[in-house]
């Protein structure tokens, strides 16, 4: 018996070699044959939490500087999935520093929240690593969702999660990481309870879970009457799922591993949910903690129970599990739900996969001054003593993730009529790591198509017309090449290439960029943005 297990195990090992090096050429997701490859969802769907609510699955994933902010995702199958929304439409809300006049928190604001359905309703909590923990909750996870309520004012805590007990008593459960390395303090997990609203804790009901070090994205489950604790912990093998389970909330409590870590291999599975079908299968959803260009994505896990703990991934000799790049499909679903990209901007509100780079100017943008158009009003940008990340600190730009995929093709297509001296409007990649711009520049009555590399110009070709039609397309690798057209049809390619880049626990955006670096004046309207790849 031993042996069959460890040539499960090696042969596990040998597919997950072959996945993963599948995975970095692209292949992904639904392979329509009744199984399907993780990653499910190639891009930067970080800090993910997930729950299942009736036939329906849901989950949410951090956005930081990102506007609308914390996205929800749904799916019918776990390995599909769609963009229904966002639960912060005003990040000022959170922070003045998240607005389109400060722009300077990159690595910061939403970080890893939880989502949970109690109620009647659907609760999501969050914190940011210097305003503290914010919650808010809807009777539909599309929205409408609560104005943001502010649940506590602190700063050095992450990865929250609410709990609601058998009795409607309500827990909320968070890591202080703010340590003193000169005192070798530990993270402290806490738990406190909550009153019944859920919009204040109980500060007195303060208890101490776990001390290590590096703990994080914290979970709590009630499973066949037993509580359990998620999280993860940094080992000598890297960052690794941890369990605690208690007959009581306040223990004693036992604990165990539940995965090992390939850091080559598998990024290390992190922050995630579990998640049990209505046929009784268990699974886990979950992001790979290292980020790579296209930023951290997420896999699905089967979750094997072995003497009441759920092991995730493939269990080895020693019963802790190992990442798992293919399965069957946990679940039959005939229409394939897909991650939304294309936007015709004709239906009178952007589409739920755009994000601003931070809390948009109110009045710089409009999907009504010309009905079919997104007109986007040029500004200056924040002065900054570094020119070559201008884009940065430039408001009016507008995002969404970039699919890490064997094919992936962006146009759009802008009026360029109305632009102003000092203007500069196109299309981008971006992270704080580095930046790609190919777009129009207006000096002295004149516009030029611009390639700018990190801050460093290049002159394409003169523009007389008043339209223009720029294209991006990558690969599985990230390797980016702008086209431009001014007619529609007929494209010219630039010889230059752009390798895309993560910073700041973001991976590359693709997005719609204008600025005016000398004054308040000018604007492009956006006909369409069309972005296709392989699903």
């Amino acid at each position: 018996m031993i042996r069959l297990r460890f040539l499960s195990l090696l042969f596990c090992w040998q597919l997950a070699g072959i996945c993963s090096k599948a995975q970095m050429n692209g292949n992904w997701g639904d392979q329509e044959n009744g199984t399907y490859v993780n990653p499910v969802l190639p891009a930067d769907y970080s800090d993910l939490d997930a729950i299942r609510v009736g036939d329906d699955y849901y989950a949410i994933s951090s956005t930081m500087q990102f506007s609308p902010g914390m996205v929800v995702l749904h799916s019918k199958d776990l390995i599909n999935w769609e963009i229904t929304g966002h639960v912060v439409d005003d990040l000022t809300r959170i922070s003045p520093q998240l607005n389109w006049d400060r722009m300077n928190c990159y690595g910061k604001g939403i970080w890893a929240g939880s989502i949970r359905y109690y109620k009647n309703r659907f609760w999501v909590y969050f914190g940011t690593p210097d305003d503290g923990f914010f919650m808010s909750s809807a009777a539909n996870p599309a929205g409408p969702w609560e104005p943001l309520h502010h649940l506590w004012k602190t700063s050095g805590w992450d990865d929250c999660c609410s709990f609601c007990d058998d009795d409607g008593q309500l827990y909320f459960i968070a890591t202080n990481f703010a340590h003193d390395p000169k005192t070798n303090k530990k993270y402290n997990i806490h738990l406190f309870k909550m009153m019944p609203d859920g919009r204040s804790l109980i500060m007195e009901s303060d208890s101490i879970l776990h001390q290590s070090p590096g703990s994080e994205a914290n979970k709590l489950y009630k499973i066949n009457g037993l509580y359990y604790h998620y999280f993860s912990e940094v080992k000598p093998e890297g960052r690794v799922i941890m369990m605690e389970r208690s007959k009581n909330l306040y223990g004693p409590w036992e604990i165990r591993q539940l995965n090992h870590v390939d850091k080559k291999l598998d990024r290390e599975p992190n922050q995630g949910g579990l998640l049990q079908t209505p046929t009784g299968k268990w699974y886990f959803l979950t992001h790979h903690g290292s980020g790579s260009w296209e930023g951290r994505p997420a896999s699905l896990l089967p979750v094997h129970w072995v003497d009441g703990w759920p092991v995730i991934g493939e269990p080895g000799t020693d019963t802790i599990g190992h990442m798992v790049w293919t399965g069957t499909n946990p679940i039959t679903y005939k229409r394939k739900l897909s991650i939304q990209s294309s936007d015709e901007f004709n239906s009178g509100k952007l589409h739920v996969q755009w994000e601003w780079n931070y809390q948009p100017r109110f009045g710089k943008w409009s999907l009504t001054e010309r009905k079919g158009f997104l007109r986007l009003h040029a500004f200056r940008p924040i002065q900054s003593s570094n020119e070559k990340n201008i884009i940065l600190r430039a408001g009016n730009t507008l995002t969404q993730r970039s699919m890490r995929t064997p094919t992936n093709k962006v146009t759009v297509q802008i009026d360029i009529s109305h632009m102003a001296n000092g203007q500069f409007s196109g299309l981008t990649h971006f992270s704080t790591t580095s930046h790609s711009l190919l777009g129009l520049k207006q000096e002295n009555g004149m516009r030029s198509l611009v390639y700018s590399f990190n801050g460093k110009d290049t002159t394409v070709v003169t523009v007389t017309g008043k339209s223009i039609w720029l294209r991006s397309t990558w690969d599985a690798n990230g390797i980016s090449r702008y086209a431009f057209s001014t007619d529609g049809r007929l494209y010219q390619t630039l010889e230059s290439t752009f390798q895309l880049t993560w910073g700041s626990y973001r991976g590359d955006r693709i997005g719609i960029f204008n600025y005016n670096t000398k004054e308040d004046k000018g604007y492009v309207d956006v006909d369409w943005f069309r972005y296709d790849y392989d699903k």
